[in-house]
């Protein structure tokens, strides 16, 4: 069934959280140290047995110029500088196997696949660890829910675009031309990078979480969100300072300062990721850049999965397009 507002409602649909008065200038601070304390990326050749793709293992300095690692598949034979595709990944997940994604190298683009600091599930564990903690089961959205500064997304929002940074000071990568990709949480991730990163060529976010919390915490009772739902029933003293923390990571207050094209989609019968904020933060895109080239798939019968492999096709197209 329909999880949120009507169609006509979710196209009326506006942001009505919060924004600190010093956003840009924390974001700034917090992506000038990281990049003062970075060091050379580490490119590991590793043998698959893939004839069409150099494989490599990577390590690059993210937040705090603490190791991430990822995977940078690079298509043979295919003129250079390439166009390049920085993909992140959903709650939980972790990069997992060098062969399991190389469709976008097969296209024809550098692909650098972003491992998730510190998270793990029974589908497999980060090779990243947060910091000094090593993966682990459970969540993390009230990890330094405390304070700003402390808390985990802000950690793994500078790991994200320092991975766009890596790719694109390659050699063999096209710095003009490359797009951000994600569902999910990756949705939510490559939607931060593109507000804070302006020279993107294009960003494919699905059913984006980490949009609209307040809103989201009120209107759904499912994970990963009901973490801070549970969270706040224990500290009810702490509401306010909770939601003050969460509006420097709101996908909303991101997407207003990106201005790079941008192709959204949403499920309407989605219980995780509740249409209305994600509607939120495709209105809010642009905004400071006075509009954008930007439209929002609607996929009315689909749950989180939003449009799979027809999502995927329709961003085929788009990243062909926005990198040619």
């Amino acid at each position: 069934m329909f999880t949120d507002l009507s169609p006509a409602d979710l196209s009326a649909y506006r942001f009505d959280g919060a924004e600190p008065a010093d956003f840009d200038a924390f974001w700034a601070q917090t992506l000038a140290t990281a990049r003062r304390a970075a060091t050379p990326p580490v490119l590991r050749p590793v043998e698959t047995g893939l004839i069409h793709v150099d494989t490599y293992d990577v390590t690059f300095s993210g937040f705090d110029g603490q190791p991430v690692r990822a995977w940078l598949w690079l298509p043979r034979g295919v003129p250079r500088p390439l166009p390049a595709v920085v993909e992140y990944l959903g709650y939980g997940c972790a990069r997992g196997s060098a062969l399991q994604s190389t469709l976008w190298s097969s296209l024809g683009y550098a692909h650098l696949l972003m491992d998730s600091r510190g998270q793990s599930t029974s589908y497999g564990s980060a090779d990243t660890p947060d910091g000094d903690i090593a993966p682990q089961v459970g969540g993390v959205m009230t990890r330094g829910i405390g304070d700003p500064r402390d808390h985990y997304y802000r950690r793994l929002f500078t790991d994200a675009v320092r991975a766009v940074d890596t790719v694109a000071d390659l050699p063999e990568v096209d710095a003009a031309r490359v797009v951000v990709k994600g569902g999910s949480q990756g949705g939510g991730i490559a939607l931060a990078v593109a507000g804070l990163r302006p020279d993107l060529a294009g960003a494919c976010i699905d059913v984006p979480f980490l949009c609209h919390f307040r809103r989201a915490t009120q209107i759904t009772d499912a994970h990963p969100y009901r973490e801070i739902t549970d969270y706040l029933q224990a500290r009810r003293e702490a509401v306010e300072q909770v939601f003050d923390t969460l509006s420097y990571l709101d996908g909303a207050n991101h997407a207003a300062r990106a201005s790079a094209p941008v192709r959204f989609s949403v499920g309407l019968m989605d219980p995780v990721c509740p249409p209305s904020t994600v509607f939120a933060a495709f209105h809010r895109w642009g905004e400071h850049a006075g509009g954008a080239d930007k439209a929002i798939r609607v996929w009315e019968y689909s749950a989180h999965e939003g449009g799979g492999d027809h999502q995927l096709a329709e961003h085929v197209a788009f990243a062909a397009r926005v990198t040619r």
